[in-house]
């Protein structure tokens, strides 16, 4: 997937990384230079988790989504991977703005030692180790978008 060629070339992106309980959110400035964690959205029903998606990205005038795809380390895709891609085609019928899956490997782990390492509290890192998670993510995609 050439990240490129699905994202408009400028504006802001919001950042996701997909859990079975939470949807950790972040969002880059319009110049695509910082990712930062915004929130942490505690999963309910689709059709709620994918509105308050779609009000964050309104809110911050965001012009496509980078969606953390959870590749096992061989890069093959197991069940996590394919569920994130169920939830990307479901959340595509719902929002205009493109969405690009970005390989997502090691993220919660690097993620985890850093908050360690700045001595968070574990329940402190329980709070926003998933926004922080999102926020790694596109990090990493801006990052590749700035060398293309």
């Amino acid at each position: 997937m050439e990240l490129a060629a699905t994202l408009p070339a400028r504006g802001a992106l919001i950042g996701l990384d997909l859990g079975t309980k939470t949807i950790g959110v972040a969002a880059s400035d319009p110049d695509r230079r910082l990712a930062t964690g915004v929130e942490t959205v505690a999963r309910k029903k689709f059709s709620e988790d994918a509105a308050r998606l779609i009000a964050l990205a309104a809110e911050r005038n965001a012009v496509g989504f980078v969606l953390g795809l959870p590749l096992n380390m061989d890069g093959s895709e197991g069940p996590r991977a394919q569920s994130t891609r169920a939830f990307a085609r479901n959340f595509s019928k719902l929002t205009e703005l493109p969405i690009a899956l970005w390989d997502e490997r090691l993220s919660t782990a690097a993620v985890e030692r850093e908050l360690i390492a700045a001595d968070m509290s574990r329940a402190r890192r329980d709070e926003v180790i998933d926004q922080h998670a999102a926020a790694f993510i596109l990090q990493g995609a801006l990052d590749r978008l700035a060398k293309a």
